[in-house]
């Protein structure tokens, strides 16, 4: 049967902000009910779920003669995932937790066991919540302090509506108390029966932190705290100590945190500082004292002050680890000897322990080219041990307990790869590439040790580059698949990240917001130049944010790509930006700009945003992922941007869309079903370099 692509109705609108007129000729691809949507996909439009449904009927008559090789590309990154696995135990007073995966399950069981071994006890049990569901997302799951109670969150539909109930672990009965509509994370007080949860709104916005006493309707929980400002999100959280509850008000740059004593939950939250634009900070408790990061005072890469928690104003902040520009303080928590903080330095991530009777540090270090480390405290306070995972891009992961006191570490689990693998087949390398305006980004990658680098490879070039998230090199099972098929895999550090500092996240967002792009064009161009790939045969891959970078090289440098995909895209930067009724546009602002109220933001944007910058022109074969639930990217931005392009584009280029019409941002939920749709992807590029 022969498919032919499928072509969207044109129903142009227009909106004038600003006197500038913009036209929209696909925004009726945008349900109007799109909140009912998240929660029940059954009610989309006839006729956008007709549009849907044809572009997935031909992106599946298109990959159709790559069915087996994407069998073939499941079943190795399959056989590289230890199916009966399980986490490191952590304990936690006289247990230690953790969770496993029996073989061919898609959801873990979370169990316990005695602190010093001994029986197994399964306390939530994945596989039994996911049966009859289509999708399944476990938010949290969180024992009380005395260890007889499980509060646990699940979303079934794709949305990011968690639903919150309670276990008792003695029984192993449900408690009547169901607490719906919340972002996910639950927190418990000492008593054992009062949770602290944040709630969404109906535009899907975290903005109220409410508390629940066990055995009470939910109806009845008591707003503790209410965000009135759209443009910050709220949430809940702990201090490594246990000792107090945290509600963070936030958008990108700026930050409000408030502290309840966990010992008396009913008390009203104390403010720590009041939100100034710019500022950002966050908290710790270490012995009746507050431990916070802060940039304050023109600290841009952050410090550590510190400050009585009796009177925890900016005006009594001393500093106990100075500001030093270059070094991005990324985390840290307080443990009852030991202050632990990860930091980048030189664009890679080092671990800096703080003894804090005497003040002497040291670092936790590797010697690799490029590296992923992080750094974890597990439940406990009072401990002289942390928990770090180490990987590169060649090298599985492993996770050690390290001994802030001696400095020994013990290597508790390397990550196993039941096909095989030999880490001395492959080489990863670390190079810079310059933009243009001088500026080197980093680039990671990894390439077999017998793929020529003679420019004949194929690469895939990733990108992110926004929000500060530095992406790590890290290990991944999935991309050997290429890597063993020739390809050198990519990772460009671009500006919008914090890869190289929070000056580099300056230099990638708002009107520096082309820097992101021009950099990874710049990266690509320098794997030409280094003989690792060629013009017109790298397959660029980013996703969310990540796809508006796709969306824009796309627009720009089409020549320089055999493919791109585009994973729940962000594309439709400008009319998002102008609709604040969706759920993430106005804490986005400060990422941005707000095209509202600011004509300079949407003149910016307009000149970047990829859909409204699709023209006449050639572009690379392109495949496009959304999911109808989404609430980040909603579905209409790919499915738009598409549309536009199949109207405009002038070669014979593939171009896909495929909607997973059963979930949200995260794609398909369980642990191997999602890995269909990474061969699906990794059949597209490989067919667009002539590899399949």
């Amino acid at each position: 049967m022969t498919f032919s692509a499928p072509a969207a109705a044109r129903k142009p609108t227009q909106e004038t902000h600003h006197g500038r007129t913009r036209t929209d000729d696909y925004g009726w691809l945008r349900a109007e009910n799109w909140q009912q949507v998240m929660r029940e996909p059954e009610t989309l439009d006839a006729d956008i779920r007709a549009y849907l449904e044809a572009e997935n009927a031909y992106t599946d008559a298109q990959m159709a003669p790559t069915k087996a090789l994407q069998e073939q590309i499941f079943g190795e990154i399959k056989g590289r995932i230890k199916e009966d696995d399980s986490s490191v135990p952590s304990p936690d007073g006289p247990f230690a937790y953790y969770s496993r995966w029996d073989a061919g399950a898609e959801y873990p069981l979370y169990c316990r066991q005695p602190r010093d071994g001994g029986d197994e006890t399964i306390i939530l049990d994945g596989p039994k919540l996911a049966e009859g569901e289509s999708y399944l997302k476990i938010g949290d799951a969180a024992h009380s302090r005395d260890h007889k109670l499980l509060a646990f969150s699940v979303d079934t539909a794709g949305s990011e509506y968690f639903a919150v109930s309670v276990k008792n672990l003695e029984t192993g009965d449900l408690l009547p108390d169901t607490i719906p509509d919340t972002s996910g994370g639950v927190v418990w007080a000492d008593d054992n029966a009062t949770l602290f949860y944040t709630v969404l709104d109906g535009n899907h916005r975290p903005h109220k932190v409410m508390r629940h006493v066990l055995g009470t309707s939910a109806s009845d929980d008591v707003c503790v705290y209410e965000e009135t400002d759209p443009g910050f999100f709220v949430g809940v959280g702990q201090t490594q100590s246990g000792k107090l509850i945290l509600i963070d008000s936030h958008d990108h740059q700026t930050s409000e945190i408030r502290f309840i004593p966990a010992a008396k939950p009913d008390t009203a939250p104390v403010l720590i500082a009041v939100r100034d634009d710019g500022h950002e900070y966050d908290v710790e408790e270490w012995e009746g004292r507050l431990i916070i990061r802060t940039n304050a005072a023109n600290a841009e890469d952050f410090k550590l002050v510190e400050t009585p928690l009796t009177s925890p104003g900016r005006e009594n902040w001393k500093d106990l680890v100075p500001h030093a520009p270059g070094t991005l303080v990324q985390a840290h928590f307080a443990l009852k000897g030991h202050l632990a903080r990860l930091e980048r330095f030189g664009g890679l991530p080092r671990a800096i322990i703080r003894d804090m009777a005497t003040g002497d540090e040291h670092a936790i270090a590797f010697d690799e080219e490029a590296y992923s480390l992080g750094l974890a405290a597990g439940y406990e306070y009072d401990t002289t041990k942390v928990r770090f995972t180490y990987s590169s891009m060649t090298t599985p992961a492993e996770q050690y307990d390290y001994d802030m006191a001696t400095r020994e570490r013990v290597l508790l689990k390397r990550q196993e790869v039941p096909s095989g693998h030999d880490t001395s087949d492959y080489v990863t390398r670390r190079l810079m590439a310059t933009a243009h305006d001088g500026e080197q980004v980093p680039v990671s990658l990894i390439h077999h040790k017998d793929t020529p680098l003679d420019g004949s490879a194929p690469c895939l070039l990733y990108g992110y580059g926004a929000y500060g998230i530095s992406i790590p090199a890290g290990f991944s099972v999935a991309r050997l698949s290429l890597v063993d098929r020739g390809f050198v895999y990519a990772i460009a550090h671009i500006r919008g990240g914090k890869d190289k500092g929070y000056q580099w996240y300056r230099g990638g967002k708002l009107k520096e917001k082309t820097n992101t792009f021009t950099d990874f064009i710049a990266a690509g161009e320098h794997l030409i130049a280094e003989g690792f790939t060629s013009k017109g045969n790298i397959v660029a891959q980013g996703g969310s944010a990540g796809g508006m970078l796709m969306g824009a090289v796309a627009n720009m440098r089409p020549d320089l790509f055999a493919g791109i995909v585009a994973e729940v895209p962000f594309v439709d930067v400008l009319a998002t930006m102008l609709d604040d009724t969706l759920p993430l546009t106005p804490p986005e602002w400060n990422e941005w700009g707000n095209p509202i109220s600011d004509s300079d933001a949407y003149d910016w944007i307009a000149a970047y945003s990829p859909y409204d910058n699709v023209r006449a022109q050639d572009y690379p074969a392109l495949f496009a992922l959304g999911g109808l639930a989404d609430p980040r990217v909603t579905y209409w931005e790919p499915t738009k941007w598409v549309a536009k392009l199949r109207a405009l584009k002038t070669d014979d280029n593939l171009l896909m869309l495929k909607t997973n019409m059963e979930a949200g941002h995260g794609g398909k939920s369980g642990r191997f079903e999602g890995l269909h749709e990474v061969a699906e992807v990794f059949a597209f590029c490989l067919m667009v370099t002539g590899k399949d």
